[in-house]
This record gives C-alpha cells, structure tokens and sequence, in this order.
C-alpha cells in the first residue's frame, strides 16, 4: 500500500486537472517525494528517429504531470548499447529511465560482448507502443502487391536492404517462412537503404515506418508488405503477411521504458499509471497513430514475459538462418 504522501499527491493532481485554467506542472512536488528533480529519459539513439520523437512526446506531457523538467538525453553508439549502459550505471531512483526499441532485446543474440546482463541489468516498466516493420520498394517498382513480389523473389534472387539487428532478422524470417532467395545486405542506417531503393539500386529494405513514411508521402516509396497481423491504415494498400497464410511474420518496432536494476516497485507502478494517464488523451493517441505506431501500454510483468519471448524469437530465426553473434 502506497504512503498516505503519495495519495495526497494524487488527490492534488486530480484537482488541478478538474480546474480549467490550472496546469498541472504549477503542482508542487511534495518534499521527500518522487521525483525530487529533473527526470532524464535516455534515447540512445540518435536525434530525429522514432524513438527520439516518442520520447520527446511523452517527455512533453510527463513534464507537465509531475512538476519537474524531464529531459531527453541521446547518448548513442553499438546500436543502443552505449547508452543502455550508462542507465544500467545510474542510481535506481527513478530519475533517470530508458527508452529503447526491439534491437534491444535482439542485441544479446547477436553481439557476443555486451557491457551487461540485459534481463538484469534493467527494471521493465512498460512496452509504450508499437509499430511493425516494413518492407519497401520503389514506387515505380513493377509489383502489384506483396503476394506478386513474394512470387517472384521465390524464382528469382533479391537483395534486401538492412541497417540494424531487427531489420537484418526480419528480412531473414521473411526469407524462411516465404522460402525466398533472398540476401541480406547491410547499410549503415535507414536512410541510405531508401535512397538505394529510390535510385534504383537496391529492390527492397527491411526498415521503420517512421523512416519510409517520408519517402511514402512523397511519392517515391510504397509500403508493400507488414510484418503485423493487420493492415496499417497509414498505407492501407500494403498487405500483412498474416493475408497470405505467413503469420509467423511479425516484427514489431517496439517502444520500451526501462529504469536501472532495482527501481522500486512502487515507482514502477507510478511511472506506468501516469503514463496511462498522459497517453489516454486522444490528441497523443493520434499524434501517434499518425505516426504509425499504436499505444499499448503493458504492465510491468507482461512486458518482461514479452521481451524473454522476443529474445528467444530472434535467437531461433538466427540459429535456423546460420547467423551467428559477431
């Protein structure tokens, strides 16, 4: 059962929200309260990206509901690695948290020498979103739909464009479970794999909906294919691979916050009901959507299970595909 201080904290907070005209970051942080001072959300990615601009959102609104600055820090390097570490490091008192994507939970299948244990090194708090990943052709490609494109790369072989560990197995489990002759080639991110495919030197690429959605709405890309169950409605003409029998087929460009090992229970709970509650607000729900992802916000120990499913997932297609942790 929380302190009596904390339910004093939710009772101001529901009364500044119920009187128009006072904002809730005019709340006063009760002393000895959690948070004492600023909060730092560490994107160990670059700045721009989808997690960078989820977590600017969510910082925004988390700002305002608690009274303190909270701050994005974009500490990258070793696919998130770097920046996974220096919050594995941190004090867990939850002033300093992490959001991380998929390769994250993908990275201790194909790296040999992390700095850390990832199950042990973090606290989960929730899987905030998600969005699957896409695979993208030319507009002027000459595919009518997924099931014409898989057709071919079924005859004939493809390369596949790649940039991290997600795109690179979500291109490999395509290949197994459509028995395509495709091959991977690696790029150095997103945006130069959609540049290959735009210039016409590269058929297709595995990547995020944020970095082909750009590219899609001026005119130069087509969505093709989802790795989801269903259909996007922000490129409802690009069917699931679930239609064509391959549900097996499912990559989900996750959103995750983390805090160190050892965050306190009762600000594991805090932190995902306030998210609950920032994020029910349907102006960020379709800032969201618009941006292809769906809030999903799971507890703590749903999302915990979640991440030990996706690590062994990912293992799985890597051992079946020969690909081993460099």
């Amino acid at each position: 059962m929380p302190p009596s201080g904390f339910h004093r904290r939710a009772l101001l907070l529901a009364a500044a929200a119920a009187l128009p005209g006072l904002a809730l970051a005019q709340t006063p942080t009760p002393a000895g309260r959690w948070p004492s001072k600023p909060v730092t959300i560490v994107v160990p990615y670059s700045p721009g990206g989808g997690t960078d601009i989820v977590a600017r959102t969510v910082a925004q609104r988390l700002s305002e509901l608690w009274g303190v600055s909270v701050m994005v820090d974009n500490r990258t390097g070793a696919n998130g690695v770097i920046g996974s570490q220096y919050v594995a490091k941190q004090a867990p008192d939850g002033h300093t948290l992490l959001m991380v994507v998929g390769s994250h939970a993908i990275n201790p299948v194909l790296m040999k020498a992390l700095p850390y244990d990832t199950p042990k090194a973090f606290t989960p708090i929730t899987r905030l979103a998600d969005s699957p990943m896409v695979l993208v052709v030319s507009a002027k490609a000459p595919y009518k739909d997924l099931r014409e494109l898989l057709e071919v790369a079924r005859k004939e072989p493809m390369a596949v464009g790649y940039s991290e560990g997600q795109t690179r197995l979500t291109g490999e489990l395509m290949r197994q479970a459509a028995q395509l002759k495709t091959e991977g080639v690696p790029y150095k991110g997103g945006a130069p794999i959609m540049v290959d495919i735009i210039g016409g030197h590269l058929p297709l690429g595995v990547t995020s909906v944020l970095t082909a959605l750009p590219h899609v709405q001026a005119g130069n890309l087509r969505v093709i294919g989802v790795a989801a169950a269903e259909r996007m409605p922000i490129f409802p003409e690009a069917m699931s691979f679930r239609e064509l029998g391959l549900g097996q087929v499912e990559s989900l460009s996750w959103y995750g916050l983390f805090g160190p090992a050892g965050l306190p229970p009762t600000l594991v709970a805090q932190i995902n009901a306030d998210l609950r509650r920032i994020t029910s607000d349907p102006a960020l729900q379709k800032q969201m959507t618009s941006q292809g992802a769906q809030v999903v916000l799971t507890p703590p120990e749903e999302f915990a299970r979640f991440l030990q499913a996706e690590t062994a997932k990912w293992a799985q297609v890597a051992q079946r595909g020969g690909i081993q942790a460099e």
